[in-house]
């Protein structure tokens, strides 16, 4: 199922309901899909290096974060989404490397023995609390695109003593693991990242086993804003411009096979753009 190269306009696949049946969404601008991803690929290339900051999702202006100048965008994101338990429980690397709007494994409550996916799994602290939680009968995997990403994970989990950790080079629109692979798929502020949001969606349901759990921590906006107003808002690396909709998502999930889900905002990232949690699971039929 990869995508290649193959031009698209952003009008058709930056919203899930596109290639799924739903009304298509647009953004302004066509742009081919690897030139969207090659724009995230190098911002968190240059996050990884820098070790996070201000170079990542919703960083600084200084750097093309979340807004442009003169719009207000919330601070709550990164490092200080983690409570400090969970804060002393990974190498300092992987805090600081920490790019998400939420913490996701307040979302998935994970148990001991399940695996766990991380898409978009960038220096690694969501899979290391991961793999503490699920203990050593448990597995957490993660798959970024990003090899200075996959870089720092590695050294990460080195440093943590993680040995249920693997790290994987991948897209999340075509993830390198089987069906019923895993138990529960995580993902913190990367799905709104994507070119192609239903590929997103089907591969978690793909490779989730029946009955699997998605919890996932991500930009959404408020129904009433329009594509138009969320490029207006922000850029598509900086987490704004690719948002879902809160209908979009649920609309997207439902296309995919998804059942029981639902979408809550969480804190406010800008005008009708909110921190949220959205959690769905797969029929175990």
């Amino acid at each position: 199922m990869a995508r290649g190269s193959t031009d698209v306009d952003v009008d058709s696949v930056a919203r899930a309901g596109h290639a799924l049946g739903h009304r298509p969404i647009s953004i302004r601008g066509a742009w081919p899909v690897d030139d969207i991803r090659e724009q995230v690929r190098a911002r968190y290339a240059v996050a990884a290096l820098q070790g996070g900051g201000d170079a990542g999702c919703c960083g600084g202006d200084a750097v093309g974060g979340c807004g442009p100048a003169g719009v207000v965008v919330d601070e709550r994101f990164g490092s200080a989404l983690y409570d400090a338990q969970d804060a002393v429980a990974v190498p300092p690397e992987a805090l600081a490397a920490s790019l998400g709007c939420g913490n996701p494994l307040a979302v998935a409550e994970l148990r001991a023995g399940e695996r766990v996916l991380d898409l978009g799994s960038g220096g690694g602290i969501d899979v290391l609390l991961s793999a503490r939680r699920v203990g050593p009968t448990g597995f957490a995997y993660g798959v970024d695109m990003t090899d200075e990403m996959l870089d720092l994970a590695r050294a990460n989990a080195v440093r943590a003593g993680a040995a249920n950790v693997e790290f994987l080079r991948g897209t999340i629109e075509d993830l390198p693991l089987p069906d019923g692979a895993v138990d529960v798929v995580i993902s913190n502020c990367v799905v709104n990242l994507s070119p192609d949001k239903p590929a997103v969606l089907a591969e978690a349901f793909r490779v989730l086993v029946p009955g699997g759990r998605l919890g996932i921590s991500d930009v959404v906006a408020e129904d009433h804003v329009t594509p138009e107003q969320r490029a207006e808002r922000g850029s598509y690396v900086g987490c704004i411009a690719g948002a879902l909709s809160r209908g979009e998502y649920l609309a997207g999930l439902a296309a995919a096979g998804f059942v029981d889900a639902e979408v809550r905002f969480t804190h406010r990232v800008a005008d009708g753009m909110h921190g949220a949690i959205v959690r769905a699971r797969k029929p175990v039929g």
